[in-house]
């Protein structure tokens, strides 16, 4: 269903890997293009070689809460894409979101989206497509320079731990924040929060969105119930305040943790940000 993840209790690691580049744009029909070779799926990261399908989400308007729709290109939304190896030839597997940092060039995701367990070494050759849609995106792929994942992910995958910052090559002279903004990174923010998810699921085109409360599942994992959140969708941002006026919403979690995300389309998971995913966030910007 959706990536790959987990925990344990020694000092934090980052793994560097560089990426290539090409760009992209248009509505859903099935996907023909070459899935990446050698990937695995674990939790909700997209499967290769799956078999586009239509989930039909309600149009356009948002649904009730925990049901997902297929949202309008907004400021908010652009924020959040679809991430591919290499380019955007092959399926994209996972999602990401633009979140602030001092050097402008930050993404978060699920650390199983970025670390391949298996091989024990991160994914190469990542690129990020914003706001991507029927096989374009309006600013194309930005290549992927740096993931930063905790050393007790890399070690174990402790599934508390399932959090990944990437940190990515300016395009065009500019960095990704000066393009798109950001949003705020939330700490401890409770268990209990109303928040939006955004996700980009394998079998399709275009991205979806449900709005919903977060419950608490475990002192370290929080859990929310939206229909269609699959395979594609583990790194989706949880996001809460978004504040239109200053156009930022707070991130308070993404999609992943307990079970990779969660054996479910309908039940979906995140580990709890707290001070080890703080420091965390500041080692990615000590190592930007």
């Amino acid at each position: 269903m959706r990536a790959l993840a987990r925990k344990s209790v020694l000092p934090l690691t980052f793994i560097v890997l560089v990426a290539a580049a090409v760009v992209g744009y248009a509505t859903e029909e099935a996907d023909t293009r070459t899935p990446p070779a050698g990937r695995s799926s674990f939790g909700k990261s997209g499967e290769p070689g799956e078999d586009p399908r239509d989930q039909d989400p309600a149009a356009t308007a948002p649904a009730d809460d925990g049901n997902a729709y297929t949202p309008r290109r907004t400021e908010q939304n652009a924020r959040v894409g679809a991430v591919f190896e290499k380019n955007d030839r092959g399926a994209h597997f996972c999602t990401a979101s633009v979140v602030q940092s001092p050097g402008r060039n930050m993404l978060i995701t699920a650390a199983h989206c970025a670390y391949d367990a298996d091989a024990g070494t991160t994914v190469n050759d990542l690129v990020f497509a914003p706001d991507y849609r029927d096989g374009d995106g309006p600013t194309g792929l930005w290549k992927v320079k740096k993931v930063v994942v905790d050393d007790r992910w890399a070690k174990s995958q402790d599934e508390d731990l399932d959090v990944a910052f990437l940190i990515l090559d300016k395009k065009q002279g500019k960095q990704i924040q000066d393009v798109l903004g950001g949003n705020t990174l939330g700490i401890d923010r409770g268990y209990d929060n109303e928040v939006k998810i955004t996700g980009y699921p394998t079998s399709r085109e275009t991205p979806i969105s449900c709005q919903n409360r977060t419950t608490k599942f475990s002192d370290t994992q929080m859990r929310i119930q939206c229909t269609d959140f699959e395979g594609g969708t583990s790194g989706s941002p949880w996001l809460a305040d978004y504040d239109p006026t200053s156009h930022t919403g707070t991130v308070i979690g993404v999609l992943g943790g307990h079970e990779g995300g969660g054996d479910e389309d309908d039940v979906s998971y995140a580990a709890y940000f707290d001070d080890d995913i703080a420091d965390l966030y500041k080692h990615a910007q000590d190592v930007d």
